[in-house]
């Protein structure tokens, strides 16, 4: 039976909707308002200069914790990354290897570039 036909059949009865007949859901959204801010204490911060990005550096506390916030600045895009407190430790130590391994491991090699026909 046809959608058509189905909904004649039907007209009148308390019936389930076909997929197709419900009303979108972005339509029936309800405006929830926005989450008050959270006021946090800038503990300790700094920043770092390294080429053309500017790193910051904020050890941070508000009501749920410590934490440490990074924001990378590159020419006026910002991403940021927080870390709570109880996994300083933990990253630390993963970012001291990183900087062990990146001092042991050779310099890749540049890749050979074609030479420029004339």
């Amino acid at each position: 039976m046809s959608a058509g036909r189905l909904r004649a059949a039907n007209a009148g009865q308390n019936t389930s909707m076909i997929s197709n007949d419900r009303s979108s859901s972005f339509g029936n959204r309800h405006y929830v308002s926005p989450k008050p801010p959270v006021i946090e204490d800038t503990l300790k911060s700094d920043k770092v200069q390294i080429e053309r990005k500017t790193f910051l550096f904020a050890l941070k506390e508000n009501p749920r914790g410590r934490f440490l916030r990074i924001t990378e600045d590159v020419g006026g895009r910002r991403d940021t990354i927080i870390i709570p407190a109880p996994g300083l430790e933990d990253f630390k130590k993963i970012l001291d290897e990183m900087v062990r391994a990146s001092a042991e491991l050779p310099p890749a090699e540049p890749e050979p570039q074609e030479p420029k026909s004339s």
